[in-house]
């Protein structure tokens, strides 16, 4: 349950006084004091920070800069896992925080790779922004509605949910 839970292997000390724990309640009292674990958070945060598409640095192949805030977006995940922030509460934070007092929480909207050197070309300039919003609207997709949307960004298909107007509305 610890690996599940946290990770981590239960201490030997852990490991023991809940093998020789009488209580017929130890297990529940074990899952109790593991979901209370500041490791829990960071646990199953991980999990949504890959969704994110969260880094430390920019995930741009020439240049790779720190992102020296990003810890605050990681942070946040964390705590709202710990705090079990409700579904629907860690959502609306992820896309609207910085309108309801939650600024780290709209670090799921620039998690993805950015490139900071902008060209003098302002054609090239407006492509690398596209790039950046199509990093943005694919990731929200893909996180929140289960849907890859980021093919709408070309072209509309017979059958797809998302045609490239409703893509763009998002963008």
């Amino acid at each position: 349950v610890s690996f599940d839970l946290l990770g981590l292997p239960p201490d030997p000390e852990t490991a023991q006084q809940f093998l020789h724990d009488p209580n017929p309640l130890a297990y529940e009292k074990l899952i109790d004091e593991l979901l209370a674990s500041p490791h829990y958070g960071e646990r199953w945060g991980q999990f949504w920070l890959d969704l994110a598409g969260y880094s430390d640095s920019e995930g741009v192949q020439d240049s790779d800069l720190i992102r020296p805030f990003a810890w605050r977006y990681r942070d946040y995940v964390i705590r709202a896992f710990n705090d079990d922030l409700p579904y629907d509460q860690f959502v609306l934070e992820q896309l609207a925080g910085d309108r309801l007092g939650a600024d780290e929480a709209t670090g799921f909207l620039v998690a993805g790779s950015w490139d900071q050197v902008k060209s003098p070309d302002p054609v090239l300039t407006a492509n690398q922004r596209a790039d950046e919003l199509h990093d943005m609207v694919s990731t929200t997709g893909s996180a929140f509605l289960g849907l890859t949307v980021g093919c709408a960004r070309c072209h509309d298909h017979k059958f797809d949910p998302i045609p490239t107007r409703d893509y763009y509305s998002l963008a």
